[in-house]
């Protein structure tokens, strides 16, 4: 059987927002809290929520930009946590991210060849020569071409500047690449452009994506598996399809039913959010969904549910489906 090429379990980010007089933290907010998955070779995990639910935190953590409070980060059976800077730069050049400001993380000091080539720089390609043949190759590779190397961020479309970010994590011959929002800051026509590049990028280079977004319709178009996460903690997980065609829990029911169908005659479910997301300094007891859930009962205020798998590979948080596991019984609930 293949072995996860990125196993997370249990993982928290705790930031501390106040602090007593001797400095120790009183107050938390909590960005990421017990969240847990794996990721196979050659497959792309979609991480889909709302704004503040901590799909990008959890980005960071994966990458070792941010330093997780608890859990466990293995990337090809190696455990993050525990590597010295020295080896988790090593690590790097296999794990690599595309952020979601393409502007804000391309220095705006410096040309395309200079910003391509650091990376390289990095991982010991001291030739000049050949990080030139690579920057250039490349550049092919996204869309562009070796005239656009000696121009400035600035001198670039939002679309071609993500192109640039993508070449850029490409640069060190990547297995992982965690894409940020990458397409959200773009218009409709030029989002399918980027991602149709990412899809042929990823079976021209065997790559495997963490593909974060908050749009439903764009992680479908791209994703084999869907992680739905809510204020920090992931609430279901399985196939691209079966979320789509028999969502369970209420957070993604209500998620897809906002999303917009182009085919006036088709009749979806109504299931409407009301009320705003709890402040994750001050989550609320039980299941965080509880207070903005239709179908709260009382053991949603008082306990914690599982991640449990209901049917295979379809897991999901919710005190609705906590007594079964049978088809049947999951269909007469929803």
């Amino acid at each position: 059987m293949t072995q996860p090429l990125l196993r997370v379990n249990r993982l928290k980010k705790y930031f501390p927002i106040r602090k007593n007089i001797f400095g120790k933290p009183l107050h938390y907010v909590r960005a990421v809290n017990n969240v847990s998955f794996e990721v196979y070779p050659g497959e792309t995990l979609g991480i889909v929520g709302e704004s503040g639910c901590g799909k990008s935190t959890t980005g960071r953590l994966i990458m070792q930009l941010i330093e997780p409070t608890e859990g466990m980060i293995q990337f090809n059976g190696e455990e993050l946590t525990a590597l010295s800077k020295r080896e988790l730069r090593s690590l790097r050049k296999d794990m690599q991210m595309v952020f979601q400001d393409s502007y804000a993380s391309l220095n705006p000091r410096h040309t395309i060849e200079k910003i391509l080539g650091e990376p390289l720089l990095v991982h010991g390609v001291k030739s000049a020569k050949k990080r030139r043949e690579k920057i250039y190759e490349f550049l092919e590779v996204v869309g562009l071409n070796s005239i656009h190397a000696k121009r400035y961020p600035h001198q670039f479309s939002g679309g071609q500047r993500q192109r640039v970010g993508i070449a850029r994590a490409l640069m060190t011959n990547p297995r992982l690449i965690i894409a940020d929002e990458p397409v959200s800051a773009l218009d409709v026509s030029i989002q399918a452009q980027v991602l149709n590049l990412m899809n042929d990028l990823q079976d021209k280079f065997d790559l495997t994506y963490i593909f974060i977004a908050h749009d439903l319709g764009v992680v479908r178009h791209i994703s084999d598996r869907i992680a739905v996460m809510y204020l920090g903690e992931i609430v279901e997980i399985t196939a691209s399809e079966q979320l789509y065609e028999s969502p369970l829990h209420p957070y993604t029911r209500a998620l897809l039913s906002a999303v917009p169908v182009p085919d006036p005659d088709f009749e979806k479910e109504e299931l409407p959010l009301y009320g705003d997301m709890p402040n994750p300094s001050n989550p609320p007891s039980g299941c965080v969904f509880h207070t903005r859930c239709p179908f709260k009962m009382d053991i949603c205020e008082r306990e914690i549910p599982s991640l449990l798998e209901l049917t295979k590979g379809h897991n999901v948080a919710c005190h609705l489906y906590r007594e079964t596991s049978d088809n049947d019984n999951i269909k007469n609930i929803i």
